[in-house]
């Protein structure tokens, strides 16, 4: 919640920030008009907000995990890591009491905490000693050493002179306490915002991490040949599909006894997801990279077979007519009015199915595969290793991008005319 509330704080800010600086600075008036709702084309992306995006999510990943790449005054609130001490006070059964000291060593993230001795003093409480790592919780058996211990009635009545029971949580400058069922304490140093790097490292940890693997590789693979294998099987599933795909639309959306026919196949399986045929692809094909290229020819097919359908239904009627009218024949209309028309409703359905297929071929991967990025993210998850599991999330991500923004270019220079008339 905190790192929402700081996300949004940020966007408002920066949002505020540009306007005004737009209109200080702006003098062609023009550029700011009201854009018409519902007009796409009129609504380009603001690089710089993009770009303050990108930035700030790096921040906020960079604060809440003490990155050395964000200045120390952005960090967000450390745990409490080093020495404190809370007192006890001890009650008999009889009524009598006694304080007595717990010391607490507390080590930063990664290091093992060591043991230590204290004086453990006079009286029927003993002091003690307890070691733990910071952000951890510890249930400390205070009478371990005491002379009158829980099984002879004894009980903790208070800490650092705040009464505590069974069911209670109290807070005090050292901490939170509270007392388990059978009366031992639980103790929580102040946990600060900044999460566990086993939780979630740094960025300079993910980088270096993906400079490791870059060059000494991971399960007998480099890091290049893992991503290699996932965008092959992306690349290949997505063609078959498109090339099984896109004829299919076109005579649903030519031939009402295609659309007929087909359209329960079809609408019976756009909403099913890949990864509920993943068990039935396994069993009919085996676990190699037949299987998985099924699996994601079948992700993309439906898709591609749904966009070429609405682009051919979404011809504008009248221009079939003006062909007509011209003496055009069925096939120079499919080629020069219904194809051209099309095409960019074919483009958006594409860059859908290859973002399906990039979710689908992890999913794959995290099943049974050797090489990959969903087996890189799959093995490291079953070690903890969350620095590599980022790193592929990451690079998927951007992989991903990459790929939409050359589907763009090449959507620019094959369909000029969209979005015209």
């Amino acid at each position: 919640m905190m790192i929402l509330l700081v996300y949004i704080a940020i966007f408002v800010l920066s949002f505020l920030a540009v306007r005004f600086l737009a209109r200080k600075t702006t003098r062609d008036f023009t550029s700011l008009k009201t854009v018409t709702f519902g007009d796409e084309s009129a609504v380009n992306s603001n690089r710089f907000a993009s770009i303050v995006s990108v930035l700030t999510i790096f921040l906020i990943w960079g604060s809440f995990t003490g990155s050395a790449w964000v200045p120390g005054f952005l960090h967000a609130p450390a745990p409490f890591v080093g020495d404190t001490s809370f007192t006890y006070t001890l009650e008999t059964a009889d009524g009598q009491r006694d304080d007595a000291t717990v010391y607490v060593r507390v080590a930063d993230f990664g290091q093992e905490s060591e043991n230590f001795e204290v004086d453990q003093g006079e009286g029927i409480a003993k002091n003690d000693a307890v070691a733990m790592n910071a952000s951890r919780s510890s249930t400390i058996l205070f009478d371990r050493n005491d002379e009158v211990t829980r099984k002879d009635g004894a009980r903790v009545a208070a800490i650092d002179g705040v009464d505590i029971g069974p069911g209670t949580e109290i807070r005090t400058d050292a901490g939170r306490f509270a007392l388990t069922d059978k009366g031992a304490i639980t103790f929580s140093p102040p946990s600060g915002l900044q999460m566990e790097p086993i939780w979630l490292p740094p960025p300079e940890d993910v980088v270096a991490r993906m400079a490791e693997i870059a060059t000494d590789g991971y399960r007998d693979s480099t890091l290049w040949q893992h991503l290699g294998y996932s965008l092959f099987r992306v690349i290949a599933g997505f063609l078959l599909g498109a090339l099984l795909g896109i004829p299919l639309g076109y005579a649903m959306g030519l031939s009402d006894w295609f659309r007929g026919w087909f359209e329960p196949i079809v609408e019976f399986m756009r909403p099913v997801p890949p990864l509920a045929l993943i068990p039935l692809v396994i069993i009919w094909f085996g676990i190699g990279e037949t299987g998985k290229i099924i699996l994601l020819f079948l992700a993309s097919l439906w898709i591609m077979a749904i966009a070429a359908r609405a682009g051919v239904s979404g011809v504008n009627i009248s221009k079939v007519h003006a062909a007509y009218s011209l003496g055009a024949s069925k096939f120079q209309i499919m080629r020069h009015v219904i194809m051209p028309n099309s095409l960019p409703e074919i483009f958006t359905g594409a860059r859908v199915a290859m973002g399906v297929c990039w979710g689908t071929v992890v999913a794959a991967e995290l099943v049974a595969a050797s090489e990959g990025a969903g087996m890189m993210i799959m093995v490291a998850s079953k070690f903890q290793l969350t620095d590599i599991v980022l790193m592929g999330i990451i690079l998927i991500g951007v992989i991903g991008f990459g790929i939409d923004i050359l589907m763009r270019k090449v959507e620019n220079v094959l369909v000029p005319w969209k979005g015209r008339s």
